[in-house]
């Protein structure tokens, strides 16, 4: 597979910046492929750089962060791949997150999941993939969705966590053809092959999707504005109890997001946070 250019923005900030700093360059458009945090453990500062697969804006960042970004292409290498060499594993929930360079490092009593990004989103390390994980282990808890969608797969982490959770089949949808193919090699890396179907659709608008639904679980770790804009659909695809889990968003964005989806027969059961991001645990209500 192909490496596209990709563009590097960059910025030097005190470490206690460096979390808000990171979300401006995950919300801010374009939408990055990857965002790093790069730590002196003996200085003051840090440094967050995110790569892009179009030029960024580095006056609008700039504004944005309050510092001067720098913006660069990159050399024709795969960085996305290069940068996860650098990468801890990471225990989130009753899963285990690691990289081929990590192999051998996996504890006892985990789910591992081997993930390689490419050029594909999410690798575990974020919050708000991290939070969605922690929340598919509780719901394994006291649920077994029989139908799962996972929207906005990215690398395919969170249907591969469903599927081997429940050991069911799993659909995974992505706007990016390359997320597609990613999540469908890391499920076959992972063993769930079989169980995850991975398919390109913008949105809810795929035939797989509309044959599938309604949906007993469906999980999209997507930004605020696009879990606004798809409300009505993800909302119609839950079954008559179906639970919703929702993040990529900030803390101050969930009373407007809950406000499309409480309007649409769902409740609030519970929000798990880290940091500035949250992770939403919904749920239809049994008369609607």
């Amino acid at each position: 597979m192909s490496v596209p250019p990709l563009w590097k923005a960059s910025v030097t900030v005190a470490r206690e910046r460096a979390a808000d700093v990171a979300a401006v360059f995950e919300l801010a458009p374009p939408k990055p492929q990857a965002v790093l945090i790069a730590e002196d453990p003996f200085g003051p500062n840090v440094t967050v750089e995110a790569l892009y697969a179009e030029e960024p804006d580095a006056q609008l960042l700039a504004r944005l962060v309050g510092s001067a970004v720098d913006v660069a292409p990159l050399p024709d290498q795969d960085w996305i791949r290069e940068s996860q060499l650098g990468l801890h594993p990471v225990r989130a929930g009753r899963f285990f997150l690691y990289g081929a360079h990590d192999e051998g490092r996996v504890p006892a009593g985990v789910f591992p999941i081997r993930i390689e990004a490419g050029v594909a989103f999410g690798t575990g390390h974020h919050e708000t993939t991290a939070l969605c994980l922690e929340a598919l282990s509780q719901l394994a808890r006291r649920q077994r969705p029989e139908k799962i969608l996972d929207l906005g797969c990215g690398t395919g982490v969170l249907a591969i966590a469903a599927a081997k959770l429940w050991r069911v089949p799993v659909l995974a949808t992505d706007i990016d053809p390359v997320a597609v193919q990613v999540a469908k090699e890391n499920a076959r890396l992972n063993g769930v092959g079989s169980l995850v179907r991975a398919a390109m659709s913008d949105g809810l608008d795929h035939v797989a999707i509309r044959e599938r639904a309604p949906f007993d679980l469906i999980v999209a770790n997507i930004l605020a504005a696009p879990l606004t804009r798809l409300a009505g659909g993800i909302c119609e695809a839950l079954t008559r109890n179906g639970v919703a889990v929702l993040s990529g968003l900030l803390r101050d964005q969930e009373i407007g997001v809950l406000g499309y989806y409480r309007a649409r027969g769902l409740q609030l059961r519970r929000a798990l946070r880290d940091g500035p991001w949250s992770a939403l645990i919904l749920q239809r209500s049994c008369s609607k």
